[in-house]
């Protein structure tokens, strides 16, 4: 089998898999600190400790079978050994204690380099030798005294009177009954249940499904017998099918949907095996079923050919196939230019009198929006494929910090276009560094100050109208408006006399390039790059940040985001015979100029609106257009007002003419030197013309 053609397809599915064990080794160290969590919101300690070891060991499990399909020694090894690790910890013969949390959470970034390096035809990395000894070193103390508990994986059992026959340098493997491996009996009989899983023929990593199918099948109840063996799921003549026995009460059609869910399964049925559940399956277990009638009490969930009844009735039949990123790219760029072409075709047809040309246009029109949805629907993925890497940064900044943190994550449903997503991982970062770092305060601190001794973070995404709003709360020290001043005066970024800083200009202090109040450069921060990167990057999403601060109570940071970077609805306005584009998001209202009252405040233009002072810009004077009076006297050029609000801040903008909303086509282009920071990208209008999109964070 040439597994080259498979390593993308592994190394996305491992992604996964090391995700999950981050996260488990988080609930793990959270459940084992004596409780801390207890009541609020997280289950017991015990029921949390024995649930985030099963699902570390489900984790690692797949991934040795994966790896050692693919022919990844270095994985398959490292695997092995934190498998064998997870397996004493799961039957209680390990205490979980801070050196040995250190250990596994080294283990863990050993496996992601090893599987990366691996995908990538590099070496094996030098270190995996020493985490796999230090492995071993962690389970050497246990085996010396542990008692063998039985091997029922997925369960922990305790059977007293039984002690081990020899001590063992390393824990031996973990290992699903075969026919030659008869379980020991039971007291209670349980009914037993025969599970046949069928691959498609050409499906890749068939070993690895398997593997994943039999872990499955162990979270029902005790594997009695597997046909053919595990340890051939890994060779290359392992066929199309695997069949597992097992005791379970569990519900036939509950187990048809979790197995077919692995993946590339043609079929699974399940029926009900004799009623003594120690006897051995039945001989030619292994062969294809001979075609016969279905007995009743079976439920089969099939591929092509599986007839039945019962076969379309089931709603949760899993229907996901994966596609290459780029593939969705070429095909929102396509859309895009559809939407470019169908608003100049209704440019051209819009004074035609042929009624049939003008209905064919508008059903074209029609069926170009719902594809364009679709395929922006396609694009939409979750926030936890970026929120799930950070609570483990939190962890370890906080850690090397010596400060305690509880690190909560919240609306990680909540779905942005895929390059979106791409795009913000790296902002979120210089967030949650900062929060720790700059606003969470030492334990001793923080008691002096009569808070609690750890320190509260949260990560948050909100759905706003047609934006996404990416929050990072923390109820820390807050911004310190004295350091900041004290910063600026020695850096000359302030007047000498200025003695108080507004929240707009402490905003702005803290978001230029080099700006710190740090008196150290640390591995986290004192270079002045993360708030500023954070706008730089939000604003180049066409984006804005609001920083909200409250001195010995915290600070909130929001990141408004657009919800995809390619195509969205726009209202058009003329000034100085050029078009320009507005983000309907921030448009707020529209007014009339006709008998605008305007003032000044400190300086600066106010248009008064229902008895609010709203900052005042004219866009004829942005863009350098000459042509009517002052904003506070003589006759206006300007007939329309519009009315933006961004981060909870609003502006009114006066254009010429408005022309009417479209959904446009961002394209994004690189400003000229020294070109005015107004724009964050360009379109196609219907008529052909170029129009650039107004930044409305700049005017804000």
């Amino acid at each position: 089998m040439d597994t080259a053609r498979y390593a993308e397809l592994f190394l996305t599915e491992s992604r996964e898999h090391v995700s999950a064990i981050n996260h488990a080794l988080l609930e793990l160290e959270r459940a084992s600190d004596g409780g801390r969590n207890a009541g609020q919101g997280h289950p017991p300690a015990d029921e949390a400790r024995r649930s985030a070891i099963a699902a570390l060991f489900r984790a690692v499990h797949t991934i040795k079978g994966m790896s050692a399909t693919m022919g990844y020694t270095a994985v398959a090894t490292l695997s092995h050994e934190l498998e064998a690790l997870l397996d004493w910890l799961r039957r209680g013969d390990a205490m979980v204690n801070t050196a040995l949390m250190d250990t596994l959470f080294k283990a863990a970034d050993a496996l992601e380099s090893s599987i990366e390096r691996a995908v990538s035809g590099k070496a094996a990395d030098a270190r995996i030798e020493r985490i796999a000894a230090r492995l071993r070193d962690a389970v050497a103390p246990a085996t010396s005294s542990a008692r063998e508990a039985p091997r029922v994986l997925g369960v922990t059992r305790s059977r007293p009177g039984r002690q081990a026959g020899r001590r063992r340098k390393t824990p031996p493997r973990p290992r699903t009954r075969t026919r030659a491996s008869r379980p020991e009996p039971v007291a209670t009989a349980v009914p037993a249940t025969v599970i046949r899983v069928r691959f498609i023929a050409d499906a890749p990593l068939r070993g690895a499904r398997a593997a994943m199918a039999l872990q499955r099948a162990q979270t029902f109840g005790e594997v009695q017998a597997v046909e053919p063996p595990e340890h051939t799921f890994s060779e290359p003549a392992f066929g199309q099918e695997v069949t597992i026995r097992v005791a379970t009460a569990v519900p036939h059609a509950t187990i048809a949907r979790s197995i077919e869910s692995v993946g590339d399964v043609a079929g699974v049925e399940v029926e009900g095996a004799p009623p003594d559940s120690l006897t051995p399956l039945p001989a030619g277990i292994g062969s294809p079923p001979a075609r016969r009638s279905r007995p009743s009490g079976r439920h089969a969930v099939g591929g092509p050919g599986a007839g039945g009844s019962d076969v379309g009735e089931d709603p949760y039949r899993a229907r996901h196939v994966r596609i290459d990123l780029r593939r969705l790219d070429a095909l929102m760029n396509l859309i895009g230019e559809l939407v470019i072409a169908r608003g100049r075709l209704m440019a051209l047809t819009a004074a035609s009198e042929d009624q049939a040309l003008a209905e064919t246009v508008h059903h074209s029109a029609r069926l170009i929006g719902n594809l364009q949805d679709e395929i922006m629907t396609c694009r939409m993925v979750p926030v936890w494929q970026v929120f799930d890497r950070f609570p483990r940064l939190v962890r370890d900044a906080a850690r090397s910090l010596g400060k305690q943190v509880a690190f909560e994550v919240y609306g990680k449903e909540i779905e942005l276009d895929r390059s979106m997503l791409d795009e913000i991982g790296d902002p979120i970062v210089h967030l949650l560094r900062n929060a720790v770092d700059h606003g969470i305060e030492a334990p001793d601190v923080r008691v002096a100050a009569g808070k609690a001794a750890e320190g509260r973070l949260t990560l948050s995404a909100i759905r706003d109208r047609s934006a996404v709003l990416i929050r990072v709360e923390d109820d820390g020290r807050g911004i310190d408006r004295d350091r900041v001043l004290a910063r600026a005066r020695d850096t000359g970024l302030v007047d000498a006399a200025t003695s108080t800083l507004t929240d707009d200009e402490v905003v702005r202090l803290i978001a230029r390039p080099g700006f710190t109040t740090a008196d150290q450069v640390t591995n986290l921060s004192g270079r002045g790059v993360g708030i500023d990167a954070v706008q730089a990057k939000v604003r180049s999403l066409g984006g804005s940040v609001d920083i909200k601060s409250v001195p010995g109570q915290g600070t909130v940071v929001t990141a408004r985001l657009p919800l995809t970077l390619a195509i969205m609805r726009a209202l058009l306005a003329r000034t100085g015979g050029d078009t320009y584009a507005f983000p309907m998001a921030h448009v707020d209202e529209t007014v009339s100029a006709e008998g605008l009252a305007l003032a000044s405040v400190r300086g600066r233009p106010v248009m008064l609106l229902r008895g609010e002072a709203v900052p005042y810009v004219r866009l004829r004077e942005l863009v350098g257009v000459p042509g009517g009076a002052g904003p506070t006297g003589g006759p206006l050029a300007e007939q329309h007002v519009l009315v933006l609000e961004s981060g909870g801040r609003r502006t009114a903008v006066a254009v010429d003419e408005l022309t009417g909303q479209q959904d446009i086509v961002v394209k994004q282009f690189d400003a000229a030197r020294g070109g005015l920071p107004l724009f964050s990208g360009a379109t196609i209008l219907g008529d052909g013309a170029p129009a650039l999109i107004v930044d409305v964070s700049s005017l804000i």
